[in-house]
């Protein structure tokens, strides 16, 4: 899960993170994030929790240091900065999913995607459309894909629904194609 450490302006955004977080738990699916206490982070977390799920958190020392860390969670793993974590958090998960959130959701959001695309990895990836959040990106995603920056055949690999259940169907669904499909030979 990738989402804001700060709480937004909308009361609607932590509400929804909350519920995700609980939605998630119900069904059985654990929950790997950042390990933050504060913002969206905090709310998915307690959501999950709240419903006896697991959450792993991976969180650099340096914001440990800041207490910014949620204690509570199921597991807490400290690295040394925010490329491990990164890398940590993508050996654990099975699938990532970017609720609101700013620079940090969006650089997590597009470095997996790239893996995805690169198939460094075959995991899904969603964006949970809180209150048309996501709808600028979207809209520049097909801008960039218009201008021949991204690939049709990527195009698919982000998924988006205002849906929890729904989105996680749509995740069910991506196609990451082979390399050779689509790599232009000089």
């Amino acid at each position: 899960m990738y989402c804001g450490s700060s709480p937004g302006r909308s009361a609607q955004y932590g509400e929804v993170a909350f519920a995700f977080g609980a939605f998630l738990a119900e069904r059985g699916i654990g929950v790997v994030y950042g390990g933050g206490r504060v913002g969206l982070m905090g709310r998915l977390a307690d959501g999950a929790l709240s419903r006896g799920g697991e959450v792993i958190g991976v969180i650099p020392e340096k914001l440990r240091a800041l207490e910014l860390a949620h204690e509570g969670v199921t597991r807490l793993e400290v690295v040394e900065g925010m490329h491990p974590r990164k890398l940590r958090m993508s050996e654990l998960a099975d699938a990532f999913v970017a609720m609101p959130g700013g620079y940090g959701t969006l650089e997590e959001l597009f470095e997996v995607t790239t893996w995805t695309q690169l198939r460094y990895h075959v995991k899904p990836i969603g964006l949970l459309n809180v209150d048309g959040f996501w709808r600028h990106l979207l809209a520049f995603l097909d801008h960039a894909e218009d201008q021949g920056f991204i690939r049709e055949v990527h195009r698919g690999l982000i998924v988006c629904e205002d849906d929890p259940e729904r989105l996680l169907e749509a995740m069910t669904q991506v196609h990451v194609p082979d390399l050779g499909t689509w790599i232009e030979k000089p």
